[in-house]
């Protein structure tokens, strides 16, 4: 990444449900300290550049807290939980001195991104919600470059749009961005779907706690499974194949339907098949809803913690669900 933008890009005006919100620059979330944090978590109306940076500093450490958009909710505290596990830590979900020590690095979190003509491309015009319609289309590709590079950052797309006002998005646009830092690594002996907390936790051989994802995990309506099952194999860019008989009806489409691949598609980006019949873990096209809705009985991840998780598993690889408050919070 290149680090040097126009003074006329540093300024971001963030508009919330159409009232201007306070002024906040890029250079404050690389000059913030979470340490301010304190032990009481804010809960600002706005993004902040203090909860930007903790989320940035938590995805980098392997404790994802899902889509980084500044504000502090419920998937950043099991996610600060989720860090104090992984380092034998008190485990309270709170940003106290021995997180901060643990997680601050003095490095900068936003920089600037040049767009190139490769992310202009592969794009499609919209994404019908009816099946039948989605059925029709060559792929379910992103709709804009913004959406591509909010997902490739891990960012709300309204926090990219935020800190970019002026940009287009065309080839050619230098834009900020966060950096998430690359994909965690390791081998994946197990991993653990928390039901009642909304995570999955994956867990090396030696016992330790690789990463952890804030995951929506079934509904009323359409439950997950119980007990103990295996990851069966990974489907990188699946076709879906929806089959109302089986799983769910959605809309009036009452027939089978191959519906293409791609980010946008009802599976995302990647599929983790179990051996428990028509069940996986696997991404979504709304990544911002994680843990705010149901699912038909999947266990859905943002397309780019699935993409870590499927990288670092096996055929074979036993998968535990489980129900209780926190997978981490005991």
């Amino acid at each position: 990444m290149k680090t040097a933008l126009p003074m006329s890009l540093l300024v971001l005006a963030i508009t919330v449900g159409g009232a201007t919100a306070r002024e906040l620059r890029p250079e404050e979330i690389n000059a913030a300290s979470i340490a301010s944090i304190g032990a009481e978590a804010p809960a600002p109306a706005d993004p902040d550049p203090t909860i930007v940076r903790l989320q940035v500093l938590l995805d980098r450490a392997g404790s994802s807290p899902g889509v980084i958009d500044g504000l502090y909710g419920e998937n950043l505290t099991e996610a600060v939980a989720g860090f104090e596990a992984m380092n034998s830590l008190p485990v309270d979900g709170r940003v106290d001195q021995e997180v901060v020590a643990r997680l601050e690095v003095h490095a900068p979190i936003v920089a600037s991104y040049v767009v190139s003509a490769e992310d202009a491309r592969g794009l499609v015009d919209r994404i019908p919600e009816d099946y039948g319609e989605k059925a029709k289309m060559e792929s379910l590709g992103y709709t804009s470059v913004a959406e591509k590079l909010s997902e490739r950052f891990h960012m709300d797309m309204d926090l990219l749009k935020a800190l970019n006002p002026v940009s287009q998005f065309v080839p050619g646009d230098t834009v900020w961005v966060v950096n998430p830092g690359p994909p965690r690594n390791g081998k994946v002996t197990r991993i653990e779907v928390n039901k009642k907390a909304g995570q999955v936790l994956a867990y090396a051989e030696n016992g330790s706690l690789l990463s952890v994802y804030p995951a929506t995990i079934g509904s009323e309506d359409n439950p997950t499974p119980s007990g103990r099952h295996k990851v069966k194999g990974v489907a990188r860019m699946p076709v879906y194949r929806y089959n109302p008989k089986l799983n769910f009806k959605q809309g009036k489409n009452d027939k089978i339907l191959t519906i293409p691949k791609g980010p946008n598609g009802p599976v995302g980006s990647v599929w983790i098949d179990l051996t428990e019949p028509t069940y996986g873990i696997h991404g979504t096209p709304e990544p911002k809803l994680i843990d705010k809705v149901g699912s038909h009985g999947c266990v859905r991840l943002t397309n780019w913690d699935v993409e870590e998780l499927a990288g670092m598993v096996r055929p074979g690889v036993r998968v535990d669900f489980v129900s209780r408050r926190s997978a981490v919070l005991r």
